[in-house]
């Protein structure tokens, strides 16, 4: 009897050691009642941190160690301290991780360091230390050499340290932190849309749709749409479109003089701010129909989105034309190429640019045009035309002004 005892003993540890060690999650929370090491210790650090944990749900059944590992134990070796990532969440939230790294939020770091704008730029300003374009690019999946400091969880860009709260990500405001602003200011569209503004007298009567509701339909974590961040898309049936586009998509240096792809269109691929493929838009497209037919008829869906379509063919116009303007300064010699650029203009430089007019050139690409193809798509009237529309038309009036006045000048 004692012997089949300790038999059933050795095969019962056996198998809680390897529950240890392929699922972590299963491990380290203390005995009810109990509080873990790293809970004594950082009450007296970070009480604030180990009071947003406890309130939580992960706090009522993890401990700190499943996420952060057992190697930090005292002040001395803190840089032992495990840095959550993707695979960590993936843990407990497999299909949710899934998700995300099928869209373009897990792409966001990439496609910040792929800008050529961020090599020029002190590491606080731009791509490093979170307080400038990293602080919200930093939602997007790093390598193990950008691992250095806290605020690289990615999952935790939504759902924030540490309570990890499922209510916050689903709140419309928790958007509103990277979704604003210069470039794409989608927080104050929506806001200030009747969408918006319905939803802030009624918040909880489901009666307006929140970004959520558009971009994350059931939950999905993959928040990508027809049109990607840039606007563009491959191929276009519309011919007089498809040759603006290709002057946009050259003044990128995703196409060079002739036409045909560069190394950047990798980076475009990768980053999926752009939609390369008819069917790729077309999925994307289809799933926002089916989003907004749950308040309004399909034919009226249809409508709308196309007339966002139109605005951006409209704008693109004018842009195109206002790059070939800057272009021929190049071609004549009036401007020259800046030293370590391959292609010039380049719109991917941003305010970067040497030149007052690629300076206006840069404002229409990330901010007028960005303004009006969104305002368009986020019920916006306001934005889509007296913050874009017309102010792209401004601006290319003074690039032809400028340009006018360089040529009579180099004369």
């Amino acid at each position: 009897m004692q012997r089949e005892f300790l038999r059933w003993l050795t095969v019962l540890l056996t198998f809680s050691l390897i529950a240890l060690t392929v699922s972590p999650v299963l491990a380290a929370k203390p005995a009810k009642g109990k509080k873990s090491q790293c809970i004594v210790c950082h009450e007296k650090v970070t009480p604030g941190i180990v009071k947003q944990f406890l309130s939580g749900k992960m706090g009522k059944t993890l401990d700190c160690s499943t996420c952060h590992g057992s190697s930090h134990m005292s002040a001395s070796d803190v840089a032992k301290v495990k840095l959550p990532t993707p695979d960590t969440c993936a843990q407990c939230h497999a299909e949710r991780v899934k998700e995300y790294r099928a869209g373009k939020h897990s792409l966001a770091w990439a496609a910040m360091k792929a800008m050529p704008m961020i090599t020029h730029q002190p590491s606080a300003v731009g791509g490093g230390d979170l307080k400038g374009c990293s602080a919200c690019h930093k939602v997007g999946e790093k390598p193990a050499s950008d691992l250095i400091r806290y605020g690289t969880g990615a999952c935790d860009s939504c759902h924030t340290r540490h309570s990890f709260s499922v209510k916050e990500a689903r709140d419309p405001r928790a958007c509103r932190t990277c979704h604003m602003g210069f470039d794409h200011p989608q927080w104050e569209m929506w806001q200030t849309s009747k969408h918006g503004t319905i939803w802030e007298i009624e918040p909880t009567t489901g009666r307006a749709p929140t970004c959520q509701t558009c971009h994350m339909p059931d939950g999905k974590h993959d928040v990508l749409t027809s049109w990607g961040f840039l606007a563009l898309r491959l191929p276009e049936d519309d011919k007089e479109w498809l040759a603006n586009r290709v002057t946009i998509l050259q003044a990128m240096g995703i196409l060079d003089g002739k036409g045909n792809p560069t190394e950047r269109l990798d980076a475009v691929k990768a980053a999926k701010v752009a939609r390369l493929d008819k069917e790729s838009f077309d999925r994307e497209r289809s799933k926002m129909l089916t989003a907004c037919a749950k308040c309004h008829s399909r034919s009226y869906a249809e409508a709308n989105l196309k007339a966002g379509d139109e605005v951006i063919r409209e704008v693109d116009k004018i842009f195109a034309d206002s790059i070939r303007t800057v272009k021929s300064l190049y071609d004549d010699g009036i401007l020259k190429k800046p030293e370590g650029w391959k292609y010039a203009p380049d719109l991917l430089q941003f305010y970067e640019a040497k030149s007052s007019v690629e300076q206006e050139l840069y404002l229409i690409f990330l901010e007028y045009r960005q303004r009006a193809f969104q305002g368009a798509f986020h019920a916006n009237p306001d934005y889509m035309h007296w913050y874009g529309w017309a102010k792209v038309k401004e601006a290319a009036a003074r690039i032809r002004e400028d340009a006018d006045q360089m040529r009579r000048e180099r004369k």
